[in-house]
């Protein structure tokens, strides 16, 4: 694949640190690689943001694009408005993915919560952006009670508009997990009707770059280029 979409089942579950895992991989094989976040909410100029962050985790060398910054932690297309700033439209983010694409072996694009987050006050969604794409969507889910119904959301979605899922990533799995965390990893692939193709391991985010980099191929299944497997 050339454009992977990464997407959550929500937000704050472990998408920025996969997707920094994804792009290690990646590198570590040799790719070149890209990241695009479309829209980082919650963040004021200058300060330390998604892209930043999988820079930092997988690797300064990789390459490193925001197309919009709105100040205030909601939807894209309500920080837009309340910041009086015009939105980010599917079709923009898809043309800068593309680019990007031409350029790369890889391009890894970070939307921001769900796949149905609107990024404009027209309905845009990430999951616009991977059919205008034609790209797969990689879904982060969380570990306990609760993903099982996001993740067949999710999926039921991707299927409705003819998408292709790459799998499903827990974005955070617990070092201690509860029955239902142990229970999910059997039924995750039945709900989201996509194979589970990998489990980060909470705090991951915490650890330096080069020991990130190092214990990457081990959360990631060979699907996405790693050695993990249940």
């Amino acid at each position: 694949m050339t454009v992977l979409v990464v997407s959550g089942t929500g937000t704050e579950i472990g998408k920025t640190v996969v997707t920094a895992a994804v792009a290690a991989v990646a590198r570590a094989a040799g790719r070149t690689v890209a990241v695009l976040k479309p829209a980082q909410t919650g963040v004021a100029p200058g300060e330390h943001g998604d892209v930043a962050e999988v820079r930092r985790l997988a690797g300064e060398e990789i390459t490193g694009a925001e197309l919009a910054r709105f100040p205030e932690p909601l939807a894209p297309n309500t920080a837009a408005r309340r910041a009086g700033m015009r939105a980010v439209r599917p079709e923009e983010v898809a043309e800068a993915a593309g680019k990007l694409a031409a350029e790369h072996d890889l391009v890894l694009v970070e939307g921001a919560g769900g796949l149905l987050v609107r990024l404009d006050d027209e309905g845009g969604t990430l999951a616009d952006v991977a059919r205008l794409l034609d790209a797969p969507v990689l879904v982060v889910t969380p570990a306990g009670l609760g993903t099982l119904n996001m993740a067949a959301l999710t999926g039921e979605a991707l299927r409705a508009r003819g998408i292709a899922c790459a799998g499903v990533v827990v974005g955070s799995w617990p070092a201690e997990p509860d029955l239902a965390s142990r229970c999910n990893l059997a039924d995750l692939p039945e709900s989201s009707g996509s194979p589970l193709v990998g489990l980060v391991p909470q705090g991951a985010g915490q650890l330096s770059g080069a020991d990130f980099r190092a214990a990457a191929p081990s959360w990631l299944g060979p699907e996405l280029g790693g050695g993990w497997s249940l």
